[in-house]
């Protein structure tokens, strides 16, 4: 059989890189990333090389499973595809007969393939369709929305053009995001200037040409002397200002008292290095990036940590500028239509939220809710009792903080679905686990790609299953025409293309050669405009009367970190190269690169110990004590320490992975009440460990 090429879309983790995959006689030969698409580059990331792990991994979900005995205690019967949609099926209309339609809540990963599950929780007739936003990215994403009235998701980091770029709280360099690597080591090479804020050193502070140690929770005070600077100095855009931002007065009269001298004294930066990083970066904009962060689930408050960076972006004049942050164009910026959504077949749910989004939080966004909040809910059974609960290629047991707790209140339900590529520590305590089938064993759903060159992208199957999983798209539809959602009754993923194909102008024999259409040949960079502010007054509102109306506070007054107590210092945590979450740690090849995470200390922290690198010391919080190897950096700030999330992983079944380094969330007491109640994010970073020499 000859070699041939077939287009997809990685599943290894939520940045879903373009790949290519090279078959020949039916097995995979290659993975790379797509050679057509920019920035990309063929290249893909070492989570992404090990995709066939994934696909070859026996101990992933095989085949339907119904719980046999108690929930977590791994006891399965193995039953046909029938048998359990059947079963699904009849337990959502016997738990929404008895409880009511809201009595059901879904969650997922809420990326670009979460248009149909959105969807099918609508034609369920339940407002409570959540995403794992809320423990990721949703301080950002309603940051964004206070100030331009669209969330982040509609500006693209242009790295590639910038002649300054700040990453703050954002180890881009070990995210991975493959064209946004590209794309900023190509400015650099070009010129482009980088700064990295951050507790500790990492690959991307390596890199940089100013690495600013800060003090761990302090980014505020940072940011709010960073406004007074190009303020009072006039090193701001004045022209930009007086055109597309309000309330410039209130802005100046509030960050007064905030000067690079006071943020000395809380951050630990010296004046000198603000002042000289403020007037390097207002000589380069307006091409210059302050990333307002990608993963702000971090203190209580991150939103305004985000918030003060969209606004010192707005001051430079850096949104809607190239080598700034470019606004994402559309298929209808360049005169086309765009993909029709599958979730406007049904009609919006009626009802309220049980996380209280639209209702008791009014501003925030539904589309992405509040999973913390919902889960409370369940336990308080206020609003209204939640029985049942779909989680579908999504791992709360595993993102949330404090397990143990989220566990008890998982008890109070009468139905846990999972539906999952790989075990996780949801599956392993559902009641019912539906394996979805790996991205090289599956097609899905079109998605659409706003951005310079906005554009359409598909990910066909490249290989048959190696077990009895089904495609994601399949496991909807068929339950869909089990609970009578006859719009979404498609018989096969061609209908499915077919409609959302409507209006294009584009066909699928337009994906066949490279996988993706692009709308545009040359990248489109739309100019600011009343009509894209989608704010009351046109403009950027540093107040924006309906968020004070809402209760939460525009400016917010600086409010200094404690100093922790002796003996206790503040988790920190974050991702890796290697790994995402917990999935990828059972991965054959990955794992023998990472098999456990270390702690990172301050070199003080461990001469006080008496702990050597590579030695073990016990940590201990929230009842939770294990063992961890530590890590000794003279670039790690002293209050904290660090450790990558997603290990300490409990399933049997994982014979690599199970009990192998230390859960960060099992530290973390009381976890699912810490947030941020002004954005709606997780704080992760609220909590103490002390540890001891074993």
């Amino acid at each position: 059989m000859p070699e041939k090429t077939i287009f997809s879309i990685c599943g290894m983790c939520s940045v879903h890189c373009p790949v290519q995959i090279n078959i020949q006689n039916g097995e995979c030969r290659f993975i790379q990333g797509n050679q057509y698409v920019p920035g990309i580059k063929g290249a893909l990331c070492v989570r992404g090389a090990a995709g066939l792990e994934l696909n070859m991994d026996d101990e992933r979900p095989q085949f339907p499973m119904i719980r046999k005995g108690e929930r977590g205690e791994g006891r399965w019967l193995r039953v046909s595809w029938d048998d359990a949609l059947d079963r699904v099926a009849e337990k959502i209309s016997a738990i929404q007969s008895q409880h009511g339609k809201e009595s059901l809540m879904w969650s997922d990963s809420g990326d670009c393939f979460s248009d149909l599950n959105a969807a099918f929780v609508r034609g369920l007739g339940s407002p409570n369709y959540h995403t794992s936003s809320s423990s990721f990215d949703i301080n950002v994403h309603h940051a964004a929305q206070s100030l331009f009235g669209f969330g982040g998701d509609e500006l693209v980091f242009d790295y590639k053009k910038a002649r300054y770029v700040i990453l703050q709280t954002r180890n881009l360099f070990e995210s991975i995001d493959v064209k946004e690597v590209n794309d900023l080591l190509d400015g650099l090479e070009a010129g482009c200037k980088l700064a990295v804020i951050d507790i500790r050193a990492t690959v991307s502070s390596a890199k940089a040409d100013r690495f600013m140690l800060i003090r761990p929770g302090t980014d505020y005070a940072l940011n709010l002397s960073v406004i007074n600077l190009l303020l009072t100095q006039q090193l701001y855009n004045a022209v930009f200002a007086q055109t597309w931002i309000s309330d410039i007065e209130a802005l100046l009269a509030f960050v007064a008292p905030y000067t690079p001298k006071w943020a000395e004294a809380e951050t630990g930066i010296p004046e000198e290095a603000i002042i000289s990083l403020v007037q390097e970066i207002a000589g380069a904009a307006p091409a210059v990036i302050w990333h307002p962060g990608r993963m702000t689930a971090r203190y209580k408050d991150s939103f305004y940590v985000s918030r003060t960076a969209f606004i010192i972006n707005s001051l430079l004049g850096s949104i809607g500028a190239r080598g700034g942050l470019a606004l994402a164009a559309k298929p209808e910026s360049v005169g086309r239509k765009g993909l029709k959504k599958l979730v406007d077949l049904l009609p919006e749910a009626g009802g309220i939220r049980a996380d209280g989004v639209g209702s008791e939080y009014p501003l925030f966004d539904a589309k992405r809710g509040l999973l913390h909040r919902a889960f409370q809910a369940v336990w308080t059974e206020k609003p209204y009792p939640v029985k049942a609960y779909m989680s579908f290629g999504h791992d709360p047991l595993s993102e949330h903080a404090d397990p143990a707790a989220l566990t008890r209140i998982l008890d109070k339900l009468e139905l846990i679905v999972c539906a999952s590529p790989f075990w996780s520590q949801t599956a392993w305590y559902a009641d019912i686990v539906l394996p979805v089938s790996s991205y090289l064993e599956q097609e899905s759903i079109l998605i659409q790609q706003n951005g310079l060159k906005p554009g359409f992208a598909v990910r066909f199957r490249c290989l048959d299953p190696v077990f009895d999983s089904r495609p994601d798209w399949r496991i909807i539809t068929e339950l869909s025409k089990r609970l009578g959602i006859t719009e979404l009754s498609f018989d096969s993923i061609q209908d499915i293309w077919s409609y959302q194909l409507r209006e294009t102008g584009v066909s699928m024999e337009d994906f066949e050669e490279r996988g993706l259409v692009e709308l545009t040949r040359k990248p489109v960079y739309e100019k600011l405009s009343a009509e894209r502010l989608n704010t009351t007054s046109s403009k950027i509102e540093i107040i924006n009367s309906l968020w004070e109306k809402a209760g939460i506070a525009s400016l917010k007054p600086h409010a200094s970190m404690p100093v922790p107590e002796k003996g206790l210092y503040r988790l920190t945590i974050g991702g890796c190269a290697l790994h995402v979450q917990g999935h990828t740690i059972n991965n054959r090849r990955l794992f023998p690169r990472m098999p456990e995470n270390e702690l990172w200390m301050h070199d003080s922290v461990a001469i006080d110990m008496g702990v050597s690198d590579g030695e073990s010391v016990e940590i201990s919080g929230n009842g939770y004590c294990a063992a961890i190897k530590v890590r000794i950096s003279r670039y790690m700030h002293p209050e904290a320490v660090f450790m990558v999330h997603g290990f300490g992983r409990s399933i049997p079944a994982e014979s690599r992975a199970c009990g192998k380094g230390v859960s960060d969330i099992a530290l973390m007491s009381g976890g699912l009440g810490q947030w941020d109640p002004a954005g709606g994010g997780l704080a992760f970073q609220e909590h103490f460990v002390s540890f001891k020499k074993r």
